[in-house]
């Protein structure tokens, strides 16, 4: 999403040609994020030609408004007619309810840890006074997880997916990209791998992690780690290709300039092909992310690791009435995490590839 650049009014005074400036400067970070269309509209309010800035907030703005708009008029009109085993499928408003009764539940389950605690302070305290201190003990809220807390592990488990791939595959494509001889090596099981679906890795990922991880901690619970090695081991392959494509595309003169130079392998590296291929390893790191948390889903529902995966498949077996439009609920959060997700890893390319942007 991109707008036009801003022309300064002829007769603006200083004041007014450094609000413009400021605004140019603001519009690649709110474009960044997904906010791209306040720049048309900082404009306006800064004086820039009226008509030419609602052309750009039509384009970025209402278009896109009028499609929502048109989606959720269908939507509401066809699903009331088709009914399933579990009912009629929800409509809009029966899914906002439901969004709100996850909300309701989350606030009451927050509620029940708070008087738990109190409870268990104010009895730790009482032994205390009595002098029965080797009887205090701190235990942990054991109640069930609510929407948010699956939502959380969700975005942590593939944030550790995502860590331990990008760790594996810049590695590799860089060597990849700097060696023929190590690409010609690599590349045939690059091409054997990358097509493998996760539901075909998870058996094997679940036996090899509970054979290795035997002495589980509480804080990286198995079900997760089988769920992270899951997304590493499908979402790798983006990033790979493109370090690999990126170092390979590098400037012969400079890698030229560092022979002359006798510049070291990691000098090279790092002053010469990185900078030169970030935009393509962030393109990589941008398509890994989007292909982890698509795979995400399906790993937490086999490995039934309690993320937003598992709320999925346990309302599926649920079968009760509010089924459906809790999981529509868990549809539009997990495309809404997804976007939210691409809209970080874009801010990061722009921030450290500043000046492929100008």
């Amino acid at each position: 999403m991109t707008t036009s650049a801003t022309t300064l009014p002829a007769e603006s005074g200083s004041s007014d040609k450094k609000i413009f400036v400021w605004i140019n400067k603001t519009a690649g970070v709110l474009d960044a994020i997904g906010l791209g269309f306040l720049v048309p509209l900082l404009k306006m309010a800064a004086g820039d030609d009226r008509a030419t800035q609602l052309k750009v907030l039509r384009q970025v703005l209402i278009i896109p408004l009028l499609g929502i708009s048109t989606f959720l008029l269908i939507w509401a009109l066809l699903a009331p007619r088709i009914i399933t085993s579990l009912g009629a499928i929800p409509g809009p408003v029966q899914v906002v309810e439901q969004a709100g009764n996850l909300w309701a539940d989350h606030q009451r389950e927050r509620e029940k840890a708070a008087a738990f605690y109190e409870r268990q302070d104010a009895r730790n305290a009482k032994l205390i006074a009595d002098g029965n201190s080797d009887k205090v003990k701190q235990r942990s809220y054991t109640g069930k997880p609510t929407y948010l807390d699956q939502i959380f592990t969700s975005i942590v488990t593939v944030g550790l997916g995502f860590i331990i791939a990008t760790i594996i595959a810049i590695p590799l494509g860089i060597a990849s990209g700097l060696s023929k001889t190590f690409n010609a090596a690599i590349n045939p099981l690059v091409q054997l791998f990358k097509p493998v679906s996760p539901l075909a890795w998870l058996p094997i990922v679940t036996m090899i992690v509970s054979a290795l991880y035997v002495d589980v901690n509480d804080a990286l619970p198995k079900s997760l780690l089988i769920s992270a090695v899951t997304v590493t081991l499908c979402s790798m392959w983006p990033t790979l290709i493109n370090t690999a494509l990126g170092v390979s595309s590098v400037n012969t003169d400079l890698m030229n300039v560092s022979k002359v130079l006798r510049l070291s392998t990691w000098k090279t590296i790092t002053k010469l092909v990185l900078p030169s291929a970030l935009p393509l390893i962030f393109t990589g790191l941008r398509l890994s992310l989007g292909v982890g948390w698509m795979v995400l889903i399906a790993a937490e529902m086999l490995a039934q690791n309690p993320g937003l995966g598992k709320f999925v498949w346990d309302e599926f077996q649920n079968g009760s009435s509010q089924s459906l439009a809790k999981i529509i609920v868990a549809v539009l959060t997990i495309g809404l995490i997804g976007f939210m997700l691409d809209r970080v890893m874009y801010a990061l390319q722009r921030a450290f590839t500043f000046s492929t942007n100008r």
